[in-house]
């Protein structure tokens, strides 16, 4: 059944598409839609890389018993601009004896990578701005080019420290990229595609979290835990250990280097949120039970954009919780929960995921009258 959408901007967009086929050739139709559409990726990554940091300096005062941000703007709202025009005026430092060309390149390789990333995710019905057939492989893939920026920056800066840090990140995004890979293959397993918004569409009835029950939730649990590690958050933020590193491998950058660092890292973090939403809770798909038409139709008033939100931001307040709950890890010990123990659990989880799918053993096949998409 079609539900009405009155909310959704998949009508916009359509009627944008619609105007420019129209009135220009196919270049320049072509060119101006993905000029739009790369401002609006950067648009929407430095809004909420902002909003990130605004909400993290809240509940992180929330937890410490202080009010945190509260003067600049209603509840401190504007903190987080005035925060970013100071490092955008900020004087950008020149070092001597650093590699030059790779010490200012590293920023970009981090940015680029977040930026990369940031496109393939689907934020609601028709946003997403690019759609690959191998969408899993092409997020791990370029989610990893950031660790190649942190090695640069450690390495060019000629800094001790520096160089500490950016080894503590590479060991730890290595390690852990692993798990998170197999986390997400284990649901490729179960969906039977690596198109996101296939899997996004496949999650109608039931999530990926519930219809593949045990593996799938080993899965999760996972995934979350290795993304935690992988965007260097407490416990896991070794690489930036201040009581040790300074400021680890970005201690020599400033001005709008660090700033490059800096909001990189909040985007990581609604990145590693985002994929799990998308690819284990149902992405932008409301909640819908087979049958109760009355019911779905409700869910799909609620535009599929603030679904998306919604679930990203459950994820992004429960990393904030574990980081700052739980004390910061030793190096050895890091390494050796990824190595002894999540890696070995990963490769049993996604064998147990295969034989359960061949065995027919999801809730979609044990139900398929209320949990199978096709109809």
């Amino acid at each position: 059944m079609n539900y009405s959408q009155p909310l959704e901007l998949t009508g916009i967009i359509s009627t944008l598409d619609t105007f420019f086929r129209n009135n220009l050739t196919p270049f320049w139709a072509t060119f101006i839609e993905g000029a739009l559409i790369l401002i609006a990726i950067l648009a929407a990554y430095a809004i909420i890389a902002l909003a990130l940091i605004y909400i993290e300096r809240k509940i992180t005062a929330f937890f410490q018993s202080r009010l945190g941000p509260n003067r600049l703007g209603k509840y401190g709202v504007i903190q987080s601009i005035a925060d970013m025009v100071k490092i955008l005026i900020k004087e950008i430092i020149q070092i001597n004896d650093v590699d030059k060309f790779l010490f200012y390149a590293a920023p970009f390789f981090v940015i680029i990578s977040s930026v990369l990333t940031f496109g393939a995710i689907p934020f609601g019905m028709g946003l997403q701005a690019v759609d690959f057939k191998i969408g899993i492989i092409y997020v791990i893939a370029a989610s990893s080019l950031g660790v190649i920026g942190v090695l640069l920056a450690g390495w060019s800066s000629n800094n001790k420290y520096s160089m500490i840090g950016a080894m503590r990140s590479g060991a730890q995004f290595v390690s852990y990229e692993l798990s998170a890979a197999f986390s997400l293959m284990t649901i490729v397993v179960l969906s039977g595609t690596m198109q996101l918004s296939e899997i996004v569409e496949n999650q109608r009835y039931a999530w990926n979290l519930f219809n593949g029950h045990i593996p799938a939730m080993i899965a999760f649990v996972i995934y979350l835990i290795s993304g935690h590690a992988e965007t260097n958050r407490g416990p896991f933020d070794l690489p930036e250990a201040e009581g040790e590193l300074t400021a680890g491998y970005h201690t020599e950058y400033s001005g709008l280097q660090f700033g490059f660092f800096y909001l990189a890292e909040y985007l990581n973090m609604f990145i590693i949120a985002a994929v799990a939403t998308t690819v284990f809770l149902g992405g932008w798909m409301p909640i819908q039970i087979k049958g109760l038409d009355a019911f779905n139709q409700v869910m799909w008033y609620i535009p599929s954009y603030v679904w998306f939100f919604a679930k990203t931001g459950v994820l992004i307040f429960l990393s904030l919780w574990v980081r700052w709950s739980f004390p910061r890890m030793r190096i050895d010990l890091l390494l050796n929960l990824e190595w002894k123990y999540l890696l070995p659990i990963n490769l049993v989880n996604i064998l147990l995921m295969v034989l359960m799918v061949l065995a027919g053993w999801t809730l979609s096949d044990w139900f398929p009258g209320l949990f199978a998409t096709a109809p």
